[in-house]
């Protein structure tokens, strides 16, 4: 087997490498986008289309890992090759965990659906978008391999991470002033932290996209906006602390 011949045949399964990874990631971009859908749409049997169908990407990445190990065993890359292979390890996993979340958003429409609708809803397709954007944009990085525009997406994480925030402030104004509302809002409160974690994991792609190309992680602390977690939200001052009818007897 001449030399030339070698490195074609090794440059082929670099690109069916890549190409595993494109489509995993195109796959949990539609997952994502059908998951939003069923929540703003109260579409119960879209949602589960999309649960069923999250162990399509689980192959997928099944088949990354596989190809992977036979390049390490086979090629014994170093430098730039050994940074492809384990960078596509890496992403793998991240886009596995962003299709359980789209999986997790639709089981969470389906219990959505079983209560009346709350207003709040309508801020989850906004948070869908930018999250579905993130994964587009940084997959065309890693095909492009484009560092910048892998810290593009990075950067913007901190745009997700101010909608999350904003939405558990108005969930929880929401659920205290109307009892009625708690349920369908704790799902949405799970909706949206699914959504968040998703940017987490896109943003995750991007610092790999970057070492992938740079050869290191990016300089600066990553972005983070994300309060939700700190949030306190003092009920209403009329409310006496219990709900109507069960004050002090």
């Amino acid at each position: 087997m001449t030399a030339q011949h070698i490195v074609r045949s090794y440059d082929e399964e670099l690109k069916r490498l890549t190409n595993a990874i494109v489509e995993m990631g195109g796959s949990a971009e539609s997952q994502l986008d059908q998951a939003i859908q069923a929540v703003a749409k109260r579409d119960s049997e879209l949602a589960g289309r999309v649960v069923r169908n999250d162990s399509a990407i689980d192959q997928l990445e099944e088949v990354v890992q596989s190809q992977t190990v036979r390049l390490l065993a086979l090629r014994q890359p170093v430098a730039r090759d050994l940074r492809d292979i384990l960078a596509a390890i890496k992403i793998a996993s991240d886009i596995e965990r962003i299709g359980d979340l789209a999986a997790n958003i639709a089981k969470r429409a389906i219990a959505l659906n079983q209560s009346a609708p709350v207003r709040p809803v309508a801020a989850v397709p906004r948070m869908g978008r930018l999250a579905q954007q993130a994964i587009k944009d940084v997959i065309d990085a890693y095909v492009e391999h484009d560092a910048r525009k892998a810290i593009a997406v990075w950067q913007r994480d901190d745009d997700l991470d101010d909608l999350t925030s904003s939405l558990f402030r108005e969930l929880l104004t929401y659920m205290m002033e109307d009892p009625r509302s708690i349920s369908p809002c704790a799902h949405l409160l799970f909706i949206a932290k699914n959504i968040e974690r998703i940017g987490d994991h896109a943003t995750n792609i991007a610092e790999t996209v970057h070492f992938l190309v740079i050869g290191q992680r990016p300089a600066s602390a990553r972005p983070k906006g994300d309060t939700s977690s700190y949030e306190v939200v003092e009920p209403p001052p009329d409310s006496g602390g219990a709900p109507e009818g069960r004050g002090d007897r």
